[in-house]
């Protein structure tokens, strides 16, 4: 399982920004994101190559917390549906 830490910039009801380390993951976290009827903007920055990358959530209708955590708790079901799928392939 990977590990990774979310530093918390911005913690508003209907707004968040965190900072990540990990492209790939934050690419993954956007797209579920998106997913969500209540996200009205899930979307990531880079401002140069040695800075981090900033993800920012808004949301109508649930906190922008939940939402991030949902969409982690989706793509976590989802990658290991899809690990046990590999499995068995083999």
């Amino acid at each position: 399982m990977i590990s990774m830490e979310i530093k918390i910039l911005k913690d508003e009801k209907n707004e968040l920004e965190v900072e990540m380390n990990n492209q790939t993951i934050v690419e993954l976290v956007r797209v579920y994101l998106n997913k969500d009827s209540a996200v009205t903007l899930g979307a990531w920055k880079k401002e140069h190559y040695s800075k981090p990358l900033i993800l920012r959530i808004t949301t109508e209708g649930k906190s922008a917390k939940k939402a991030l955590q949902e969409a982690i708790a989706k793509a976590q079901k989802d990658l290991k549906k899809y690990g046990d799928e590999f499995k068995k392939a083999k």
